[in-house]
């Protein structure tokens, strides 16, 4: 996965790397679904929810520029294996989950796997962030919004980092947001598909499926990462 996948997509970043050969992927997808688990695709797992595709996981790890002892908002816990990642690079990571039997099951196997001691895992409303344990050096949204929530900007350390996929319901942009004081400078990356960021400053309704048919990556084509993201 890591030498037939994401370096020849153009993940360089070492850390991310390391972290995605040594979390065992297979251990966030059951049943039949677990022989396509390195397989660069979506996956289903519990509640009608998915995995994301490595590549799509890898790409937002790397755009993060995660280091060892930082402390990282997570928003979308869901399988839990975006969240294992940030462990594995050495994160201090409170993640956010809307539904509780996905947060209850992404800590049991993620204390399965020796990072409990790294990991929080709160259930709310991901618009809000978690006030209580900021401030945060790295703030990652795994769900699509239309703008990015207030709640983020205030949460983040001076010098900090929001990726974040903004756009419509149906297409955004992965998009870095780094803040410089008072200033914010913004930078787009790739085309891409993830369910809707719902709560009181993101979307109003549910999600929506999108096809989990995945298109090669470039500057006009778009990574679909299924209903799912995390």
């Amino acid at each position: 996965m890591v030498d037939r996948q994401l370096r020849r997509r153009g993940v360089t970043d070492e850390a991310t790397l390391e972290a995605m050969l040594q979390v065992p992927r297979h251990r966030f997808v059951s049943g039949i679904n677990a022989r396509f688990a390195y397989a660069d695709k979506a996956l289903p797992t519990a509640d009608g929810q998915t995995i994301s595709q490595p590549y799509m996981v890898a790409l937002m790890t790397e755009l993060l520029g995660v280091e060892r002892g930082y402390r990282v908002l997570e928003i979308g816990t869901g399988s839990g294996y975006q969240t294992a990642i940030l462990a594995h690079i050495g994160a201090d990571v409170v993640s956010v989950e809307r539904s509780t039997p996905l947060a209850a099951a992404a800590e049991q196997r993620l204390e399965s796997l020796g990072c409990s001691e790294q990991v929080r895992i709160v259930v709310g409303d991901g618009t809000r962030g978690r006030q209580e344990e900021a401030p945060y050096d790295r703030i990652l949204v795994t769900a699509a919004a239309p703008r990015v929530p207030a709640a983020y900007r205030e949460q983040l350390v001076d010098g900090g980092r929001i990726v974040i996929p903004l756009g419509d319901r149906d297409v955004q942009r992965l998009t870095v947001l780094d803040r410089h004081g008072e200033q914010w400078t913004r930078t787009q990356s790739t085309a891409c598909r993830f369910v809707p960021l719902v709560g009181v400053d993101g979307w109003q309704g549910p999600s929506r499926a999108n096809s989990e048919r995945r298109k090669p990556a470039s500057s006009s084509t778009v990574d679909d990462v299924g209903p799912d993201t995390r």
